[in-house]
């Protein structure tokens, strides 16, 4: 019995030392794992963070890019205005009557052809007011003042 306690004493030593050895290395696997996924989970939420933020800057830069363009579309937008009196005599009296001729242009190109308004005018009428009250492309935005109580006053004909 004593040859087989020295034969099977070192066996059991040796299975009980790759056991303890085997427990320490998976607790040493673990840990280090649990590092490296702090590690990745802070790097995915800083990568996320910097999507975002690009997201973010594009959109934005895009929005940007939109409203200049239509800046410089509107700045391009041009309206040509001609205005004259028209007198036409009939027997024995004459009526004279403001002529407002105006038409749009994109850079130089027309987008309308002449739109022409006539109105009666009395003698010594105020011709720049009555041209600004019938303009269509370019409306006086001074005729159209709040009142005290809130509500708006447009101008009427005169």
């Amino acid at each position: 019995m004593g040859v087989w306690l020295w034969l099977i004493l070192p066996a059991v030593a040796a299975l009980g030392s790759g056991v303890l050895s085997y427990c320490l290395m998976q607790s040493r696997l673990e840990a280090a794992v649990a590092v490296e996924r702090q590690h990745l989970a802070a790097s995915r939420a800083s990568i996320e963070a910097q999507k975002q933020t690009m997201d973010e800057t594009v959109r934005a830069s895009a929005e940007e890019a939109r409203r200049r363009a239509l800046d410089e579309f509107l700045a391009d937008l041009h309206v040509e205005e001609r205005r004259y009196v028209r007198e036409r005599r009939m027997l024995f009296a004459s009526r004279r009557s403001l002529v407002l001729a105006e038409r749009m242009f994109f850079r130089n190109i027309p987008l309308s052809s002449w739109v022409e308004h006539e109105m009666p005018v009395q003698e010594g009428a105020d011709l720049d007011g009555l041209a600004r009250r019938l303009a269509i492309f370019r409306p006086d935005i001074g005729d159209m003042l709040p009142a005290p109580g809130g509500r708006k006053l447009i101008a009427g004909p005169a």
